[in-house]
């Protein structure tokens, strides 16, 4: 992989290892070679992972919303900086810029930008693998609950094993790197006809 989107928090969050493991993730893209793809801010988790690449001499770009270039305080230091319309349009054009996705800690974005690539995984629109970077255990809960969703019957487990899971980043890249797209149709049952 070349490049990869992080999806991650705006904010630092209180536990000092989720900074800890954004700028140790900024540091192994730009050793590996990798793009980051990401939310275009510099503050918070995203800032961290941008600075540590662009620190370390790698390749950081940037896609933000216009009305967002204030609030999240726009990185003006990367290798490039695309400012778009809308959160629609910074989804769909970080997902073109990537081979891989990553989410790192953050809130309600992080899960949807995750959340959004799962499904656009599991429905065929791309076949990239999407990791999830658990750092001090921050994801177990949604982990849980996913498990939780394949054992009703909601989730199947062809889909549910599209997210990959370690705690440390040369883990997680190894997963990706080896990960193979199962082809399963999305629904458990067929439709009534």
């Amino acid at each position: 992989m070349n490049s990869i989107a992080v999806y991650c928090g705006s904010s630092a969050g209180f536990d000092a290892r989720f900074t800890e493991q954004a700028a140790r993730t900024g540091q192994t893209f730009a050793r590996r070679g990798i793009t980051l793809v990401f939310g275009g801010g510099r503050v918070g988790l995203m800032g961290a992972v941008a600075d540590a690449v662009m620190q370390s001499g790698g390749r950081a770009i940037g896609v933000i919303p216009d009305f967002l270039k204030q609030k999240e305080v726009a990185h003006l230091g990367l290798t490039a900086l695309e400012v778009v319309e809308t959160m629609h349009q910074r989804k769909l054009r970080m997902a073109e810029l990537s081979e891989g996705f990553i989410a790192l800690p953050g809130g309600f974005g992080t899960l949807e930008e995750l959340f959004e690539v799962l499904t656009w995984g599991q429905l065929g629109l791309h076949r990239k693998p999407i990791g999830l970077l658990n750092v001090a255990g921050f994801y177990d809960g949604l982990l849980q609950l996913l498990d939780h969703m394949t054992q009703q019957g909601l989730l199947r487990a062809e889909n549910r094993r599209q997210l990959l899971v370690a705690a440390d980043i040369d883990e997680l890249l190894a997963l990706m790197h080896a990960w193979q797209p199962a082809s399963v149709e999305k629904w458990l049952t067929p439709p009534l006809t």
